[in-house]
């Protein structure tokens, strides 16, 4: 199914409905959408397990309970939580304890076989489950320009589009569960192999005698440029500072799309092996989950 993109439709921030939400995962790319959230007037209350999180985040207004169950009682509970082992850590007690007609959605990427669970779990109290993965780094949540990709019923993805357009500048509407978390793991593999071939280009490039900086400069006004040499260039890290630092995250991405491609029957195989082109050393097992990520 092809992927239908909304257009922003920013509101003045007097008029647009106001929900209460509640966030779980206000780590490097959740405290953002959490300041976001805040500022466009939605009351939130949020889990995080870190006291200096606590304390920033209720400095501007946010309700910081001490349990993660107590953010269920809200319109919408947002789940922003590294990989499926956390997200089914705390989801399944918040999803069972949300009042009926509520929306759980998740900005987690990982299988679409965990959405669908946690969809089961809420049917039985009403509440709706909506998969939300993004696009974009904690600076592009500050500037309010995130791509987020949101899948499920339509009116649930209708409450979960306008919470997101706090933080979000393109919404994409894939269909029903579990086409936005596949859609998000084929832009994340395809990421992965621009990334290995950019910092290949770069390795040549400096045998040749071009400054890194020079060649990244010159990509991003020539047809070899990509988002991949758009973001190495944004990191202003050396390239192989940059390939150490997000490997484990494309590794978890990558190992996620294997297993969602092969559980679904679908052959990513060439898109897999593309990923192995370059000096990350990608597909082997996921490091420790990162312990800041709430």
């Amino acid at each position: 199914m092809p992927i239908d993109p909304e257009p922003p439709k920013p509101l003045p921030k007097d008029t647009m409905d106001h929900f209460r939400i509640g966030f779980v995962g206000p780590g490097k790319i959740g405290e953002p959408m959490v300041e976001r959230l805040l500022d466009a007037g939605h009351p939130t209350s949020v889990f995080a397990r870190r006291p200096e999180v606590r304390e920033r985040l209720a400095r501007l207004g946010a309700r910081t309970p001490p349990r993660v169950e107590a953010v269920a009682d809200a319109d919408v509970v947002i789940a922003c939580v590294f990989d499926d082992t956390q997200l089914l850590e705390v989801a399944p007690t918040i999803v069972d304890q949300m009042p009926a007609g509520s929306v759980f959605m998740s900005h987690t990427t990982g299988s679409p076989h965990t959405i669908r669970r946690l969809e089961q779990i809420g049917r039985a109290g009403s509440v709706s489950v909506v998969e939300a993965p993004f696009s974009g780094t904690p600076a592009i949540i500050r500037r309010g320009e995130l791509t987020v990709m949101l899948a499920g019923d339509t009116e649930p993805v209708g409450r979960a589009a306008a919470v997101a357009g706090a933080y979000a500048a393109r919404i994409h509407r894939t269909g029903a569960l579990g086409t936005a978390l596949s859609a998000k793991l084929i832009n994340n593999t395809l990421f992965a192999a621009c990334t290995q071939l950019t910092l290949s280009a770069l390795r040549s490039a400096e045998k040749l005698g071009i400054d890194e900086t020079a060649l990244l400069d010159l990509l991003a006004d020539s047809s070899g440029g990509s988002a991949a040499a758009r973001y190495i260039a944004a990191s202003g890290e050396e390239a192989d500072v940059y390939a150490e630092r997000i490997t484990h995250y494309l590794t978890k991405d990558l190992a996620a799309a294997s297993s969602a491609a092969d559980d679904l029957g679908a052959d990513i195989d060439n898109l897999l092996a593309a990923t192995r082109l370059g000096p990350m050393r990608l597909l082997a097992e996921p490091a420790p989950t990162p312990v800041d990520v709430r």
